[in-house]
């Protein structure tokens, strides 16, 4: 497995707009080969709005994006695909009407070698193995949480350099989310996949990722290894929950952010 200095992507003082809304304020981040990096958030942050830019699905207005040593910033996002970025969207958008099978065939659009297409389709099976015994059936069959694993697998299938992964927590049950999340970490340990992870679930994301950054109000408030974030007082009492005793307690400590 490679060094973790080794670096796949990183973010260079964005900016970016939603018409006249500034969504992005000069953010800048660092994802290393092999990494876990977890981007957490409130709605509204910002967090939807990187992954973006990152993609090819808008561009920034100022800033440069690097795909290991390559300016990517501008690039369509089928040009991105082909260049190792694949985004897994909020809202486990896969193709309702086609089978579980097909979907899997379409994530691998950008390949040519069919033996290893079905190779890999096997292969992330082992991993989900719910997707084998709903192979033949439609995904629009499955439950949320099957559809988000429909979702990540389909991605895996482009073979990307880095997998892009916006709120795969949402909407699932927290025996889901750990079962899900637990999978995202040994396709990291087992098969080097590099992963930058938005979440508002800071636990389940802090849990298997190497790096940690918070965005607040379109700015990078906060970073560092996730073994630090999770024992930072903030992060314990705004993003896990501890020592939230009343509304008035939290509103005296948004007022004391040390990121303020």
């Amino acid at each position: 497995m490679s060094n973790l200095s080794e670096t796949i992507l990183r973010v260079e003082n964005i900016e970016s707009y939603y018409g006249p809304i500034m969504a992005l304020r000069g953010v800048s981040l660092t994802v290393p080969k092999n990494s876990i990096v977890s981007v957490l958030g409130a709605n509204g942050a910002g967090k939807t709005t990187l992954m973006k830019n990152i993609s090819g699905v808008m561009d920034p207005e100022k800033g440069k994006i690097f795909l290991e040593n390559e300016a990517i910033e501008g690039s369509t996002a089928d040009i991105l695909v082909r260049k190792g970025v694949s985004h897994v969207p909020e809202g486990r958008e896969v193709f309702p009407m086609l089978s579980v099978e097909q979907n899997l065939i379409m994530g691998a659009y950008t390949r040519n070698n069919k033996t290893e297409i079905k190779s890999d389709i096997e292969l992330f099976c082992t991993y989900f193995p719910v997707l084998e015994s709903r192979f033949k059936q439609q995904a629009l069959t499955l439950s949320g949480g099957e559809q988000q694993m429909l979702a990540i697998a389909r991605g895996l299938m482009s073979k990307p350099k880095i997998l892009l992964l916006d709120e795969p927590s949402l909407g699932l049950s927290p025996k889901l989310v750990k079962e899900i999340f637990g999978i995202l970490l040994k396709l990291n340990k087992d098969q080097g996949v590099t992963i930058l992870l938005v979440e508002q679930n800071a636990k389940a994301a802090l849990d298997i990722a190497d790096f940690g950054y918070v965005m607040e109000l379109g700015r990078i408030v906060l970073h560092g290894k996730s073994s630090d974030l999770r024992e930072s007082r903030d992060i314990q009492e705004f993003y896990l929950g501890v020592n939230q005793n009343s509304q008035l307690d939290q509103k005296r400590w948004k007022n004391r952010k040390t990121w303020r």
